[in-house]
């Protein structure tokens, strides 16, 4: 039988793109329509991390998507490469993760990508 902790450390580490990707495989080859689009992943993965000294990686988290929803949508799409449900459902979700573990200057430059087409962000 398959080591079911490792197998749930590697499904609660992965990126939005390998969530959506897992997703796909799930619906396409077995027939298994998970549920919310990733946000089991998403929240499970909030859970924390192994704090060291210096921060290297950073999340970009969505506060709020502003009056300007859909230009944060499409910047959401870009961004990642999910498709427009799974970028609406993330927008829609209040505290979702944009991006995970990227360094402190990517972070930066989607935090202001984001800001430019009207949401509210934040590095963690």
């Amino acid at each position: 039988m398959a080591d079911l902790k490792k197998m749930a450390e590697e499904i609660v580490g992965l990126t939005l793109l390998e969530a959506q990707e897992l997703k796909t495989i799930l619906k396409d080859e077995y027939g298994i329509e998970p549920a919310a689009g990733g946000a089991v992943m998403m929240a499970a993965a909030e859970g924390g991390d192994a704090g060291g000294d210096a921060q290297t990686e950073f999340d970009v988290v969505m506060v709020s998507a502003g009056a300007t929803k859909i230009a944060v949508i499409k910047e959401v799409r870009a961004i990642t490469g999910l498709g427009l449900k799974e970028a609406k459902t993330l927008v829609e979700t209040a505290g979702a993760k944009v991006k995970e573990g990227v360094e402190q200057a990517e972070a930066d430059e989607v935090k202001a990508k984001l800001e430019a087409a009207g949401a509210e962000v934040e590095i963690k």
